[in-house]
């Protein structure tokens, strides 16, 4: 390893803008993985992210007269409120390109040191050509986000303060990559010194182009890159980051969106913080390692590069971080379209948690319908579940793994009642406990068919069911008579415009 890379990195003044990040223990990770867990927290830096350590380290190395030209750079975000917070301290003018499909939090964390933003292209490739266009337009000084020296020696004084911090033996480091800044830094300081310690990338399955590249011997383009992992969404890495990692990446494993978002829970159970997906990236590629190699009672360290993530996608992270642990399991059953099939239904459940039941009437003889289920004993569980079903002559499909399940067939079960029949909608809601769901529908009987079901456990303190009713109109009253004894709220929504509009 070339003897520049250690002394640029010793010398890079990066702490004019950037803290020394602490590197916590994660107790509730290491008696879960059977190593002790260690995360250097990135994401407590001003800006929220280890970018802002190769920006300011770059930009305070240009020249007076490439500072007056001022600057451009494309980023989906954490390299762009680098840059910004660098170029504000520096008082440079700041132009930076970042593609349409970047988290509004991080074009604001941008637009709040004074940069002037430029959304442009679908990803990070088209927001870059367009930033190189800019610069050559303008006369500005263009910064790259990861394939530059003085970027990659500033992201690499992480590596000088995880060797200062833990003086202990250290098996490995866990790194997640985009374009391979991150990583060749750290990698070129922490293999000068102790080449002992394994250099191990982490990248998202949507976006793996250091493995492939890795695997071929040279930089690969890759022809798609998923962008929920948007901090790493990069089609090829760097030149300079691909020379550099060849002779100080050990290993690079990859890690998919069930496994991220898991990795997300895992670091607020043990921090009370929320990654951003590309930041929960080391601890998903930990696991996955510690799974595959069976390693126990080492020091793992996990590279925790960022906190940028939109609050809106909270919800979508926490329904997905379950199926990786195989914590919660979906099937598609066929059940006998009859009042009080559901409540049978359920009994062949037992005292299982129901997470989801959504249903709707479209057919006389039988219903489909979807539904979730709390896992305790894992696959076997899961497994065990669908056995028990098939045995009483339900016809089930595990939908577990399926994707466009997972993200729209859930929310999309059913079809139109035909108008003949006679129905009423409510909105029930009841304490939320194990087997809440079968006391419910035990109250609810099977005098009135049930044509219409949803219900969704989030963990709150109450469950919340929409419910459809058929009942003809000479029973309206005793059904009125009857909802007034189950001693659950209750709101009727016969009429919502939603309902009318979309289920009616």
């Amino acid at each position: 390893m070339p003897q520049k890379y250690l002394n640029m990195i010793l010398n890079a003044p990066v702490y004019d803008v950037a803290h020394e990040t602490p590197l916590d223990v994660a107790p509730r990770l290491s008696e879960k993985l059977d190593n002790k867990v260690l995360i250097k927290r990135e994401d407590l830096q001003p800006v929220f992210s280890f970018k802002l350590r190769g920006a300011y380290n770059k930009l305070i190395n240009l020249t007076s007269e490439q500072k007056r030209r001022g600057v451009v750079a494309a980023s989906a975000g954490n390299h762009a409120q680098g840059v910004a917070l660098a170029a504000d301290k520096l008082n440079i003018e700041a132009t930076i390109v970042m593609p349409q499909t970047t988290p509004d939090i991080k074009i604001e964390g941008v637009k709040k040191f004074g940069a002037c933003v430029v959304l442009y292209g679908d990803d990070f490739s088209s927001a870059f050509t367009k930033a190189q266009e800019i610069a050559t337009k303008t006369t500005s000084v263009f910064i790259p986000p990861f394939d530059d020296p003085l970027v990659i020696a500033g992201q690499g004084t992480i590596g000088i303060e995880l060797l200062r911090q833990c003086m202990e033996d250290i098996h490995a480091i866990f790194i997640p990559i985009g374009g391979g800044g991150l990583i060749s830094g750290i990698g070129a300081y922490v293999k000068m010194v102790r080449p002992d310690i394994k250099i191990i990338g982490v990248e998202s399955d949507e976006s793996a182009s250091m493995r492939a590249s890795l695997e071929k011997g040279r930089r690969v383009t890759l022809k798609n890159v998923g962008i929920f992992a948007d901090g790493v969404a990069v089609a090829k890495v760097g030149k300079e980051p691909f020379r550099l990692a060849k002779k100080v990446v050990d290993e690079v494993i990859v890690a998919d969106v069930d496994q991220i978002c898991a990795a997300i829970k895992d670091l607020f159970e043990d921090t009370r913080a929320i990654a951003e997906p590309s930041g929960a990236l080391s601890v998903a590629g930990m696991k996955n390692y510690i799974k595959s190699k069976g390693v126990k009672d080492k020091t793992l360290i996990a590279i925790n590069c960022g906190a940028n993530v939109n609050f809106d996608r909270l919800r979508h992270i926490a329904e997905r971080a379950n199926y990786s642990e195989a914590k919660e399991a979906l099937y598609a059953v066929t059940i006998p379209e009859k009042p009080g099939s559901f409540r049978i239904f359920c009994e062949f459940l037992g005292k299982r948690n129901v997470t989801e039941f959504n249903y709707r009437y479209s057919d006389h003889d039988q219903a489909r319908i979807f539904v979730g289920v709390a896992l305790t004993n894992g696959n076997n569980e899961r497994l065990e579940i669908k056995n028990i079903l098939n045995n009483n002559d339900y016809n089930v499909e595990d939908l577990t793994d399926n994707d466009m399940a997972k993200l729209h067939t859930r929310h999309m079960v059913g079809g139109h009642l035909d108008q003949k029949n006679s129905e009423v909608i409510y909105r029930f809601e009841f304490p939320e406990r194990p087997g809440a769901l079968m006391g419910f529908l035990n109250k609810m009987g099977s005098r009135w068919n049930i044509s219409l079901f949803h219900y969704r456990n989030h963990g709150s303190a109450f469950g919340r069911v929409l419910c459809g009713f058929q009942v003809p109109e000479k029973e309206k009253p005793v059904f009125r008579t009857f909802l007034e004894t189950i001693n659950y709220r209750y709101i009727e929504e016969t009429q919502n415009d939603a309902y009318k509009k979309f289920l009616n």
